[in-house]
């Protein structure tokens, strides 16, 4: 079969298709045709040495896709084969098939097309294990998100809305802000055109926000602790300005406020299975009712993996990116 190789070099430029045997699946997992795969930030990482997939996983970048069910492996008695279905895989996406756990895939919501489903479990797993699981968003709260137009953002946007939460974000420009605003963010802020920080408390009367999804880190650290209600939670999943910084930990004390993260590559199958299955229950139903839904910002051929991540890497985009990766 094909993929993508991105050479020992690490660089967009270096990308390139090369020639590999076709995966088997194992007990309990399945094998997918994949037609389209979902461009994220950590193939970048991946792809830069920064992130090597986990014990185990596939070295090939990718990590959520979506095609035909082309087989069963021992065990798999939920999937038939010729089904359609997206899933989150710990690599292996950007091939031409790909072994996932049969218990991290999910049937393509209603009305939606592979190209978008493709962008829906990266995205989702880690928005729902990370702002519901652990950081216990509710109705009623507030919740302030960096990069709000990323694929991440507009994904927690869509489920602070989905469980009544208030939506802040912060962006890099003008046009990013209104299109989170038509998206249904509450408030888009232009971090470029001031201090995020005062335009916060301005929104929010002073008060500012109980959870922060972070994929910053750096001097943002402090200015979130800043930003948080008494027993708010500051949940981190990247560090795009790095994992170190001087940090005043008083206000940590004084609010009672919780600082926590986690990454999703490394969960066990079960761990993933788990959100899998709240997924399932509680979104894919509002997806194919066209209650919430996703936003695919450009699609490239198999080929041109390497422009994708170009893109990816600019910042440019808003939303979601895929590769074709068949017809």
């Amino acid at each position: 079969m094909k993929y993508v190789n991105y050479g020992s070099e690490g660089t967009p430029e270096s990308m390139g298709l090369g020639e590999c045997e076709t995966p088997v699946p194992g007990r309990g997992e399945i094998l997918i045709e994949v037609h389209y795969a979902g461009v994220n930030r950590p193939d970048v990482a991946q792809r830069s040495g920064k992130y090597p997939p986990p014990p185990g996983a596939s070295p090939i970048l990718g990590l959520e896709v979506a095609g035909r069910v082309a087989a069963l492996g021992e065990g798999v008695t939920e999937w038939r084969v010729d089904e359609l279905v997206t899933a989150l895989v710990p690599g292996g996406g950007y091939a031409e098939y790909c072994v996932a756990p049969a218990a991290h895939a999910l049937p393509i919501p209603g009305g939606m097309g592979l190209a978008d489903a493709a962008g829906l479990p990266e995205t989702w797993f880690t928005v729902w294990a990370n702002l519901i699981d652990i950081g216990r968003l509710k109705a009623g709260e507030r919740l302030l998100v960096h990069g709000g137009s990323s694929g991440i953002g507009l994904t927690a946007i869509q489920l602070a809305n989905h469980v009544g939460a208030e939506a802040i974000v912060t962006v890099g420009s003008e046009e990013k802000a209104a299109f989170c605003r038509a998206f249904g963010a509450n408030t888009a802020i232009n971090y470029r055109s001031g201090d995020f920080v005062e335009a916060v408390k301005a929104a929010t009367g002073g008060e500012g926000v109980d959870v922060v999804l972070d994929m910053v880190g750096g001097a943002y650290l402090q200015k979130n602790v800043r930003l948080l209600r008494r027993d708010g939670r500051l949940v981190m999943i990247a560090f795009l300005e790095g994992s170190k910084t001087e940090f005043d930990f008083l206000p940590v004390m004084m609010k009672r406020l919780t600082i926590t993260g986690s990454t999703m590559r490394p969960r066990t199958v079960a761990e993933k299975a788990a959100i899998r299955d709240a997924l399932r229950a509680n979104i894919w139903p509002a997806l194919a009712a066209g209650k919430l839904k996703s936003h695919l910002f450009a699609t490239f051929p198999f080929g041109e993996a390497g422009e994708a991540h170009r893109l990816m890497e600019s910042s440019r985009h808003i939303g979601k990116i895929v590769l074709q990766v068949r017809p």
